[in-house]
């Protein structure tokens, strides 16, 4: 296949990459990376926070910081709605702000092929292990069972599958014999802080290709493991 550039266009300072950060939780890696765009005058912009749920704390972080929140429910007006009816009405009141990367950061739900059809190749994820080792929502529990030594982060493109797409970049970090879920967790999140921005970063900046031979990143030599 030809190169395939991920993240549509190549943005500027003054024209940053317009991105959706998607959360289910506590917000701590939207707000690590909102901090790092604006310190950092980086060449992507979190234009809106996008929640599944009302009460979680990223939306309240996103408050705190200025960032417009946008709120879409599974269940409305006393019903369920199906995961394609949910997301429909997601891509429809995002439309206002112009999104061009959508960036999960904790978002707790599969996306469906009707949401990544509209966005292929523009959907990224972190996920807290060294996949494709422990994929799924419990991967500090699993890494913990399991007596490895050896864990680390993961940022992904969004494919139908449980933390599947194509891999980007990783860092890895070390278990300790006396971690629990917490400390490991803390030590994983330090990581995912640092690694999320730079990806952006290369994406933005139309560096992020992907070929026949899996993705290539220009300036880059070898994969993206630190």
């Amino acid at each position: 296949m030809d190169s395939i550039s991920v993240g549509g266009r190549t943005a500027t300072v003054d024209e940053p990459l317009r991105c959706a950060v998607f959360l289910s939780g506590s917000g701590s890696g939207m707000e690590a990376l909102v901090h790092a765009q604006r310190n950092q005058t980086l060449l992507h912009q979190t234009v809106v926070v996008v929640a599944n749920k009302t009460g979680i704390e990223g939306l309240e972080r996103a408050r705190r910081l200025g960032v417009p929140t946008l709120v879409v429910e599974q269940n409305h007006e006393g019903g369920s709605r199906s995961r394609e009816e949910h997301e429909a009405e997601i891509l429809s009141q995002m439309k206002e702000y112009n999104v061009e990367l959508v960036v999960l950061a904790g978002y707790m739900r599969l996306l469906s092929p009707l949401f990544l059809s509209d966005w292929t190749n523009r959907v990224v994820n972190i996920h807290p292990s060294f996949l494709p080792h422990f994929p799924g929502a419990h991967a500090h529990r699993e890494v913990l069972a399991s007596q490895t030594t050896i864990t680390g982060c993961t940022v992904h493109l969004v494919d139908e599958g449980m933390d599947t797409g194509t891999i980007l970049a990783q860092r890895i970090v070390p278990v300790f014999k006396d971690d629990d879920e917490s400390t490991l967790s803390a030590r994983v999140k330090v990581e995912e802080h640092r690694l999320y921005p730079q990806v952006l970063t290369w994406i933005a900046e139309g560096r992020v290709h992907l070929t026949e031979g899996g993705v290539s990143i220009v300036g880059a030599e070898g994969p993206q493991v630190g």
